[in-house]
């Protein structure tokens, strides 16, 4: 292991994948700045993850907290290496033409704006610190590539988090800031408990769908993050094996 300390912000990290990464990040020696809205979750999470973690409660969508946040990060650790881009909202689950603007806005607002402020500021601090560079891991799914029915907010934010991985893997070059995006499906979490109970599938089908350990998303996460900076994962998919996404469905 590196003997120098290793410096990661992990978003949505109170709770799900966010909370499995950061247990991951910190016994594997990595410093882990936890963010996310409920103090207490986060709280929860560094007590789980007994290693150096410093919890900084903040919402993605506010460019003020997202401020404070990578203020807190450059005042305690003077540097960043990692940002799991990973604070993310599924949605409604309604026929398109009931969709309300604001449920819209919502996930938008989280998911794809809140990826880039938090992106937009690890890149920053990445550019300016010495040595230069780092790495942002993108929080997709498999929906980045596929939708589910009564989907299209959570959907379109997924596919425009891929494009922002694309940019950001071609602007970060010149600052030796690596950017690659893990698409995940049925990871076991709170967002995905309906799916253990059964889900619409696209042929008007209700079924229960196999789900996986978050666990296992985390682990793929710190291999990720732990490549040398020469190397990096551009995508990468972990998913239920036998859930209904690869075939006619």
């Amino acid at each position: 292991m590196n003997a120098v300390a290793r410096i990661a912000v992990v978003t949505g990290a109170g709770s799900g994948i966010g909370r499995s990464v950061a247990v991951a990040l910190a016994g594997a020696g990595w410093s882990v700045v936890a963010a996310g809205r409920r103090a207490e979750a986060l709280e929860e999470t560094a007590s789980l993850a007994g290693g150096d973690v410093l919890c900084v409660p903040a919402d993605v969508t506010s460019p003020a907290d997202v401020t404070t946040l990578f203020a807190a990060v450059r005042e305690h650790h003077g540097r960043l290496d990692l940002l799991f881009n990973n604070a993310g909202t599924s949605g409604p689950s309604v026929p398109f033409e009931n969709l309300t603007y604001e449920a819209w806005r919502t996930v938008v607002d989280v998911n794809l704006t809140g990826a880039f402020l938090c992106a937009q500021a690890a890149f920053r601090a990445m550019k300016e610190q010495s040595p230069q560079g780092g790495r942002i891991i993108n929080n997709g799914s498999v929906s980045a590539h596929v939708p589910r029915p009564n989907s299209a907010p959570y959907t379109s934010t997924k596919h425009a988090m891929t494009g922002l991985t694309k940019s950001l893997s071609l602007d970060g070059r010149a600052y030796s800031i690596a950017c690659g995006q893990i698409d995940i499906g049925n990871a076991a979490t709170e967002m995905t408990q309906r799916m253990q109970t059964g889900i619409l599938q696209a042929n008007g089908d209700v079924m229960v769908e196999p789900v996986m350990d978050a666990a296992d998303v985390a682990r793929t996460v710190l291999h990720m993050a732990e490549l040398p900076p020469a190397a990096n994962v551009q995508f990468a998919t972990v998913m239920a094996t036998a859930m209904p996404y690869i075939g006619r469905g």
